[in-house]
């Protein structure tokens, strides 16, 4: 991976895999730049792919930008987890085909983690593959879901059983968009910058602790800086390891629990973030059952969690007995046995497919909130990886 910086008060990182590389551009006012978008659209027409929450927001200033070196359409789709779906994709479809969209289509995805999955995925199958450019503008998305080309759909009874690897044109991660954000988004994002730090770079960690009263104020020195580490750290593991063959596989650290809480309440009643937070919290509690990490790092990892406005437990209304078959469905299951991301200290994960299945139900009991969810009420919107 390397690094520069083309732009004024731009961080630009890149994804290197060959002829697929790829920039992935952080700083403010970048929606305000058209020609940055423009230079990365190979043909002369764009498709802006958001949703009723976002467009309203940003679709017509990067529109009417756009719309001096192309010819831009805008597709609107509802927000919320429930329509990462085969039913919205199909939606897409039909707006492509209706619009006469060829292969020099370029498809941009304007918004979380949900409309950078699905636009991906419509872009890697429609007509066997069309340019995308990511443009998140949620915390989670910037610092995650838009790097490294994994995209795609929920199944009713699994998260991101069907989809496809495809890698962006670029990613432009325009922090001003974090302003607009609510402070349940921006805690959910949070999870995946803590994640980073859990699993890969301790000194990370350690700047996150002394800064989450920042992060969460949206300081937005602190915000760059945490967004452009925790690219950079999915950049180096995606260049290593594109296709999760293994190495990439770590960057599931807390997604199994979290998948399977997010599934068993129903997609959009947690916010992928917050199932995460927990399943952070959840993988902490069995890596010390298996003496990977000491108590005193189950605690640190709670009280981050906790810190940064998370839940800590999986929720009372979900029954073990549903999280533990949830767990089953995970996209790391092979041949029967469940495979889980785990601490062996903290900056250290790995994977592993031999934990007894008695301390996962001694965490899964341990880890069971006792009272009434965590959470808020939901949102009204949920747009989430």
């Amino acid at each position: 991976m390397s690094e520069d910086r083309p732009l004024a008060n731009t961080a630009t990182l890149n994804v290197d895999l060959g002829d697929r590389s790829y920039p992935i551009y952080i700083g403010a006012d970048l929606l305000q730049q058209p020609d940055l978008l423009a230079r990365h659209i190979p043909g002369e027409q764009a498709v802006v792919i958001s949703n009723t929450t976002v467009a309203p927001l940003y679709a017509e200033t990067l529109r009417s930008g756009l719309a001096q070196f192309k010819h831009v359409e805008l597709v609107v789709l509802p927000d919320g987890e429930q329509y990462k779906s085969l039913d919205t994709l199909g939606t897409i479809f039909d707006a492509l085909v209706d619009k006469q969209c060829d292969r020099q289509t370029t498809l941009i995805a304007l918004g979380g983690g949900v409309i950078g999955d699905i636009t991906g995925f419509a872009a890697a199958s429609y007509q066997r593959g069309v340019p995308f450019i990511q443009i998140p503008t949620t915390l989670l998305s910037q610092v995650d879901s838009s790097v490294g080309g994994k995209t795609g759909v929920n199944h009713p009874r699994a998260k991101n059983m069907i989809g496809a690897f495809y890698q962006p044109r670029c990613v432009i991660a325009d922090i001003r968009t974090l302003d607009t954000l609510p402070e349940r988004e921006l805690s959910a994002g949070l999870a995946e910058i803590i994640k980073y730090g859990l699993l890969w770079d301790t000194d990370f960690l350690d700047w996150i602790e002394a800064n989450l009263s920042k992060l969460r104020a949206r300081d937005e020195t602190a915000l760059r800086h945490a967004i452009t580490r925790s690219c950079a750290i999915k950049a180096d593991i995606v260049n290593q390891d594109e296709r999760e063959g293994g190495l990439r596989a770590l960057l599931n650290l807390g997604h199994t629990f979290g998948h399977a809480i997010e599934a068993g309440m129903g997609y959009g009643k947690w916010l992928h973030g917050e199932a995460v937070g927990a399943g952070m919290c959840m993988a902490a509690n069995l890596s010390h059952r298996l003496e990977w990490i000491s108590a005193s790092d189950l605690h640190r990892v709670e009280t981050i969690v906790a810190a940064a406005g998370l839940p800590i437990r999986s929720p009372v209304e979900l029954p073990i007995e549903t999280l533990r078959n949830l767990m089953n469905s995970d996209k790391k299951v092979q041949s029967g046995r469940l495979r889980l991301v785990l601490m062996h200290g903290l900056g250290a994960a790995l994977i592993t497919d031999k934990v007894p299945e008695n301390l996962i139900m001694e965490t899964l009991r341990a880890t069971h909130a006792g009272t009434a969810s965590e959470l808020p009420e939901p949102l009204q919107f949920t747009d989430s990886e």
